[in-house]
């Protein structure tokens, strides 16, 4: 873990609550309107694009209240490996809530709220651990889910005013987040592939060094194999481009 790392993702959330609390103001002083004009209306195709502002608003002040603590506490655990990667795993997870939402909500209320971030944070942090071999990450993830397990309950069918499938479409998010954006190194690692994510990592004891296996030509029209997914793999050189470019 580096503690520049972790300094910034601090910052970053402090700015982000900051952020909302201050839209919150606005939106309170002008009766909640951007709640209606900036929430998702499920199956309405003009307002799709609300999916990115939904997460920035709240429909009142016990709403933004009860996000806060949960947001920036799991946003901190989450953005500490790194902003650039938590910037595009957020993304993933407001499409992914986002689209939940917009296809599957019955009614026509829009529906506003930072809750999707906060369940696809919790399902990033809890599964990243697992995705990387990082016994850190792991930790941290056992931490989060023995503090915010219970938040789970409002993923669940029945919670009236709760917007459960943009809950339970954040978790999913969260999840295949973790998976597309998982560390290259830890792709087909054996047992050998485990680092404490202190660091650098101190990694497991090293094998014992085995002899070079012969070159594979590869076919025409077959990518020489890294042993990633094609969806992690666009994920990971999206980062690598980024960082090339000092974004």
């Amino acid at each position: 873990m580096s503690v520049r790392k972790l300094r910034d993702a601090l910052v970053l959330m402090g700015a982000f609550v900051a952020l909302l609390w201050m839209l919150q103001v606005f939106n309170w002083a002008d009766g909640y309107r951007l709640d209606v004009d900036f929430g998702i209306l499920p199956h309405n195709v003009s307002r799709l694009p609300e999916i990115f502002t939904a997460p920035f608003l709240h429909v009142s002040w016990q709403h933004i209240e009860g996000n806060t603590v949960p947001l920036f506490v799991l946003g901190v655990l989450a953005a500490y490996r790194g902003i650039k990667k938590f910037l595009l795993m957020t993304l993933i997870v407001a499409v992914v809530s986002g689209l939940a939402v917009w296809l599957f909500q019955s009614g026509s209320e829009a529906t506003v709220g930072a809750s999707g971030l906060i369940f696809g944070y919790f399902g990033y942090v809890v599964a990243r651990g697992f995705f990387d071999r990082n016994l850190l990450d792991i930790g941290v993830g056992i931490v989060a889910g023995l503090l915010y397990w219970t938040i789970l309950q409002v993923a669940i069918p029945g919670t009236p005013g709760i917007s459960w499938i943009g809950h339970l479409g954040g978790l999913f998010g969260g999840l295949l987040a973790a998976w597309l954006l998982r560390e290259r190194a830890a792709v087909g690692a054996g047992a050998g592939g485990w680092t404490t994510g202190i660091g650098r990592g101190a990694a497991s004891p090293a094998s014992p060094p085995r002899s070079a296996a012969p070159a594979r030509t590869t076919p025409a029209g077959e990518h020489p194999g890294t042993g990633q997914h094609p969806g992690s793999r666009a994920a990971a050189d999206l980062l690598r481009e980024l960082d090339e470019k000092g974004i």
